[in-house]
């Protein structure tokens, strides 16, 4: 069986967790302390030398890191559901929202989160190195986080979902997206009606516990 090197509380290993769910692909999963450093140790170093989860290891011991890289692996080892397209036009579409998501959502979210919560004081990025909070760039990622749920919200307007006409990988780091702005303590829009429809909805979704 597959081993994904997870971490419980992060962000990233869980939209792969649902991914594999949506699926109905069944993984081991092997916790990574990251609080204590784990990912930093040399043994981890020889699966990721990133320092980051996920990474997905298979059964002839070759190792896949990074969210996007694993669920395509993942999407071409079971046919059905699709999610990341059922045409060519349709995944360029879900990527480009998925893209859209992670680069000013979720990048902008971390970055307040990184650069103002005290447990990460050196830790203001991930991976090998450490780095300094700055408290600006906690600002700034506050400030680019509504405008990117403004936008979000208009583009849901009488949509069900993030890209097309089903559930994609797209609405899963919507809804990585929203619970992390909720752990952040980061409020979402006075009035967001369709992303809080959007969250109740994948929310439901037995997957969403994964």
């Amino acid at each position: 069986m597959m081993k994904l090197y997870d971490h419980e509380a992060a962000v990233s290993p869980r939209r792969v967790r649902i991914f594999a769910a949506e699926k109905g692909i069944e993984l081991e999963l092997v916790r990574v302390d990251l609080a204590n450093g784990e990912q930093m140790s040399a043994e981890f170093r020889r699966r990721n030398p990133e320092c980051t989860v996920p990474v997905l290891e298979l059964d002839d011991g070759t190792c896949i890191s990074e969210v996007i890289a694993i669920c395509d692996y993942l999407e071409n080892s079971k046919e059905s559901p699709l999610l990341f397209g059922d045409s060519s036009a349709r995944r360029a579409e879900v990527l480009m929202w998925n893209s859209r998501i992670e680069q000013i959502g979720l990048s902008s979210i971390a970055d307040f989160f990184r650069n103002s919560v005290a447990g990460m004081k050196s830790r203001a990025l991930t991976g090998p190195a450490d780095f300094e909070q700055i408290p600006a760039l906690a600002e700034r990622g506050r400030k680019r986080a509504m405008l990117f749920f403004q936008r979000l919200e208009s583009h849901m307007d009488g949509r069900r979902f993030v890209a097309g006409n089903t559930l994609s990988i797209a609405d899963i780091t919507t809804l990585a997206c929203l619970d992390f702005a909720k752990r952040a303590k980061l409020e979402l829009l006075d009035s967001a009606p369709n992303l809080e429809r959007l969250h109740g909805e994948l929310s439901a979704r037995p997957s969403a516990s994964a």
